[in-house]
């Protein structure tokens, strides 16, 4: 409505001034009352003075960060492929006969040497490449006076980001998307004034080893381009350089159009005089995806895209990102706080309020932020998302394989966005293809395939580490194969689960079988040698160590990968030797849950002591959760895991976003509502930037998606093979109402409560189906015809009575 209403008044010059003012009095009233309908609408009463204040859009591929500066607009641009290196990276040279030396000093004790060793046989020794910004567009305002009646916000319904103020009597509205349909970014501002806009555009990126070059493209169609190549390395250099001609090829181009105004376009800048609308059409593309036609595919795309009207191009943008994002709605009851700045109630969290209304919009946030930065055929969400201002960024903003690409992808299932676990999928396929020569080579495993703990845009699977303790890892891909059969647990997907999973799952369980090692002591296989991510232990000589002869997690992922792989194999009618093999490893298999005599659970085979009792991962609960082996099925484990969060949390754990953000996760499966509630307002109070954002600290996504993943999981679960409904439902959450959540088995679920009490349920299916609910103590069998609607509340309800 305000949209039109502008539009529709901006080009008649004879409206009274006074008719101007109602207008956007009226358009600040209805925008206001939006927020406090809808808590989808993050907003500000001032620009963005730093990175961690702008807000995010992006259209899977290519985003930006929109800072809403009056003067001097700033939209910091990114695009997922810019990245230094290529594909033609060389292993390094450990060899199987290091693997046996490794696994001798192991069993003699000598740990220290093993950790020194690991490094330097098998860590690759080329450099660390990081993700890198695609630079930067500024609109410099050439225009003074005072700024008042100043809003910017982030709609999530409509992934809009919008600036609304005044200057000298006049107003202004400036409106930015990134569009998935139209694969380009689009800006629109407009103005009252009768002298119009008078403003300068230009393109700049931070110098790299091959400054990139500005200039005027075209001037007869008022566009600049900025052209260049990603050859900054990224983090540390190991050994030798690469050619400074190794890296991405990338152009940023971009078309203004202004029919009532001046438009001059010279020496790299795009300048505009008189025009009450401006429209500012940018776009950007990399030898990646296009080899050396990168360019002319920008070209094609503004051809298109330029002689069509923000309105349309804005309809169809809303309407492709809504088919998304509107499958899920959350509530919790009403808020008496959207009246205010996201960051002031941020800032009352912070200080020790509740604002429930802020909670719920997270959520949203982090769904927003899934599909502003993983389509289908894009590369997946990195450790920030799409969005990065560097050159060098934080842990080079890559795929950590250890936690946190994972992380990124929890609530692609649960929470109705399925489609975009598709990138994850891609990458992942091309690092097992990788992996295939990395087994071979480095560890003499001539079946199957694996990942270790990092990777970026080339798909390297092998160690790049300093040190063994966060490095020397091989379960990146074991850990990245459950995605693929919860994505057909979730969708019931025959074809996916064939000719997708099906394969992942037979080369990661075909590895494990070579990996593991028969251990006489125990008398059971073991995986050797193993780290706990990024965590070390006292040896026997009171030093600190890392790797060892079995850990928890590694012997609980793979258990999980043969259990996975047995029942896809049973699904899809397959019996073979590989089959009678990995049941028969899989029964000698050393266990991954052991509980100690203090009643926590094992990291390591022996109870060892650790430096950092409040280590920020949690990776002996990987059975609890991302897994399903501990349940309250299993009392003992039950029991030990809670006793495991306790004593972490007890000596400063989860101090990190992403860490606090799983133990929602895992407060949830342990059907803890109250610590899920303490764990969510601690998350609020440390964790949280002005723009929502998760602070690491730095900024680190896994944090946003994390904490979207644990508000499903309080609300629903089905990893048991039953629904559990509200089965940690936090006390404060009194009242409320989600829709469209997913459960395993392709069900789509709405549910209410009313003073913590459930309320109306309704089940959804596209084919025939029956399981179990459980509400409490209550459960019922539930059998559901395709494409119908069925409640259950008088059935849960009597059987609660």
């Amino acid at each position: 409505m305000i949209a039109k209403l502008n539009v529709s008044l901006s080009t008649n010059h004879l409206v009274p001034k006074s008719t101007w003012v109602l207008v956007f009095v009226l358009a600040t009233i209805f925008s206001s009352l939006k927020a406090q309908d809808s808590e989808k609408v993050l907003w500000y009463s001032a620009p963005a003075e730093e990175w961690m204040q702008a807000l995010p859009i992006g259209n899977g591929r290519l985003g930006a960060m929109v800072f809403g500066n009056p003067f001097k607009e700033h939209l910091q641009l990114n695009e997922d492929s810019m990245w230094a290196g290529g594909p033609d990276w060389e292993d390094a040279q450990g060899n199987p006969e290091d693997l046996e030396e490794l696994r001798r000093l192991l069993r003699e004790g000598k740990t220290t040497e093993v950790d020194s060793l690991i490094v330097e046989k098998f860590s690759n020794k080329t450099i660390l490449r990081s993700h890198q910004t695609m630079g930067d567009l500024f609109i410099d305002f050439k225009e003074s006076g005072e700024i008042t009646n100043y809003r910017r916000e982030l709609d999530l319904d409509q992934a809009l980001a919008s600036t609304f103020y005044t200057r000298n009597g006049n107003h202004y509205t400036q409106k930015v998307f990134a569009s998935q349909p139209d694969d380009a970014m689009v800006m629109e501002i407009t103005t009252t004034s009768p002298k119009g806009l008078n403003l300068e555009l230009s393109l700049s990126r931070p110098e790299d080893h091959g400054k990139p070059t500005v200039k005027v493209s075209n001037p007869s169609q008022n566009q600049i381009s900025m052209v260049g190549q990603v050859t900054q390395y990224g983090g540390k250099r190991f050994s030798k350089p690469l050619p400074i001609d190794h890296g991405v090829r990338f152009e940023v181009r971009l078309q203004v159009v202004a029919p009532d105004g001046k438009i001059t376009a010279k020496e790299g800048k795009v300048s505009v005089k008189g025009a009450r609308k401006v429209l500012i059409f940018i776009v950007g593309n990399t030898s990646f995806y296009h080899g050396d036609s990168f360019a002319e595919k920008n070209k094609e795309t503004l051809s298109k895209i330029t002689q069509q009207s923000f309105e349309s191009l804005l309809d169809r943008h809303i309407s492709d990102y809504q088919q998304l994002y509107r499958r899920v709605n959350f509530e919790l009851g009403e808020s008496n706080m959207a009246h205010l700045p996201t960051d002031e109630r941020l800032q009352h969290c912070k200080d020790g309020g509740t604002d429930l209304g802020l909670q719920s919009l997270l959520f949203q946030y982090g769904r927003y932020l899934l599909i502003s930065s993983s389509r289908p055929n894009t590369n997946p969400a990195n450790l920030q998302g799409i969005w990065n201002e560097h050159l060098e960024a934080p842990w080079n903003a890559d795929y950590h394989l250890n936690i946190n690409l994972q992380m990124n992808y929890w609530p692609a299932e649960v929470t109705n966005l399925s489609e975009l676990h598709q990138p994850f999928f891609n990458l992942i396929d091309r690092v097992l293809e990788r992996g295939r020569k990395t087994a071979k080579e480095q560890y003499g495993i001539t079946r199957g395939s694996l990942a270790h703990h990092t990777t970026d845009l080339w798909a390297t699977p092998f160690m790049r580490a300093e040190r063994a303790y966060w490095g020397s890892w091989i379960h990146g891909g074991g850990w990245c194969a459950q995605h693929y059969w919860e994505h057909y647990q979730f969708t019931q997907d025959k074809d996916f689960l064939r000719h997708r999973a099906y394969p992942v799952l037979k080369d990661i369980a075909s590895f494990y079988l070579d990996w593991l090692t028969w251990d006489t002591k125990s008398q059971k296989w073991i995986s050797s040698p193993e780290t706990s991510p990024e965590n070390s232990y006292y040896n026997q000589e009171g030093k600190s160590a890392a790797v060892s002869m079995g850990s928890a997690m590694g012997h609980q992922i793979i258990g999980e990968v043969f259990d996975n792989f047995l029942e896809t194999a049973q699904i899809l009618g397959i019996e073979d030797k590989l089959v009678e093999e990995v049941k028969t490893k899989k029964a000698s298999l050393h266990p991954g849950v052991i509980v100690g005599t203090d009643g926590r659970i094992l990291e390591w085979n022996e109870p060892y002591d650790e430096p950092e009792k409040g280590h920020r991962h949690v990776s002996h609960l990987y059975a609890l959760h991302p897994g399903d082996d501990i349940t309250e099925n299993h009392p003992e484990a039950f029991a030990a895991a809670q006793k495991t969060i306790d004593y972490r949390l007890e000596h400063g754990g989860a101090g990190t976003g992403w860490s606090r953000v799983w133990m929602i996760n895992m407060n949830a499966r342990l059907l803890d509502g109250a610590s899920a509630e303490e764990n969510i307002n601690k998350f609020f109070q440390i964790s949280l930037a002005d723009n929502m954002f998760d602070m690491h600290p730095p900024f680190q996504i896994d944090g946003n998606f994390g904490y979207t993943a644990g508000v499903a999981e309080l609300l629903i679960q089905s990893h048991e093979g039953i629904v559990r409904l509200l089965p940690a439902l936090p006390p404060n959450w009194k009242n409320g109402k989600i829709t469209g959540l997913k459960a395993r088995g392709n069900i789509e679920v709405d549910i209410s409560w009313k003073n913590g009490t459930l309320g109306e349920v309704t089940f959804r299916s596209p084919s025939d189906t029956s399981f179990a609910v459980k509400y409490g103590s209550s459960m019922v069998d539930l059998q559901l015809k395709a494409n119908e609607e069925t409640q259950l509340n008088a059935k849960l309800k009597k059987t609660n009575d």
